[in-house]
């Protein structure tokens, strides 16, 4: 099971975090990553900040569960490799991703270490939302205040051309999470923060941070 995971795919995310200049020309290929199968943090449990970073950050995306195996899949037919979706948080170690930016390295470091990867252990069919992937909404509440409000109308590059994208390079199969990208809002999480990320009014995930 593969965690593939979408950046700089919402303008006002990008924009906040003053790397304009990475925003994909029209027609250019989105930018993505993998986190490994033990950044999976499941079933609401907490989310302890790591010894190594001074500056976690939530980000909150809309997440695809692949339904089937596909390769080299065009964009098209792509509606065919998923029928549900839920949510998610990339919790980021800012300062590392920062230093790795700087130093034009991975983002590994900052991006991929275990229990990174918050899922909502509940998936929604796709049809009981109206069918359309490209027009939904969600939002994440920090302490009961909310930071982001994403609406996948606004993702510079949609879920199908997403998984076209991605297909090209490496096989999809049953099971793999594609994390969509995420609206502007993110921030830094503190010892007992919790957070809370709704689907069209629908609470899939809380996330207490220890």
């Amino acid at each position: 099971m593969k965690i593939i995971c979408i950046g700089r795919n919402y303008a006002a995310h990008a924009e906040e975090l003053h790397r304009t200049t990475g925003l994909p020309a029209e027609g250019a290929e989105p930018l993505w990553f993998l986190k490994p199968d033990t950044a999976l943090l499941r079933n609401h449990d907490p989310f302890y900040i790591p010894v190594f970073t001074d500056e976690v950050h939530y980000e909150c995306e809309l997440v695809v569960r692949i339904n089937r195996v596909g390769k080299a899949i065009s964009e098209r037919f792509a509606h065919r490799y998923y029928d549900e979706v839920g949510l998610g948080i990339d919790f980021t170690a800012r300062d590392l991703q920062r230093q790795a930016i700087a130093g034009g390295l991975p983002w590994e470091r900052a991006k991929a270490f275990d229990r990174s990867a918050a899922v909502a252990p509940t998936f929604i069919p796709l049809a009981e939302l109206g069918g359309d992937v490209r027009n939904l909404r969600f939002e994440l509440a920090v302490n009961g205040e909310v930071r982001q409000q994403g609406d996948t109308s606004q993702m510079l590059a949609p879920v199908d051309r997403l998984i076209a994208v991605v297909s090209r390079y490496m096989t999809l199969r049953m099971g793999d999470l594609l994390f969509t990208g995420t609206p502007a809002g993110t921030g830094p999480v503190r010892p007992g923060d919790s957070l809370r990320a709704t689907l069209e009014g629908r609470e899939l995930l809380r996330c207490d941070i220890r």
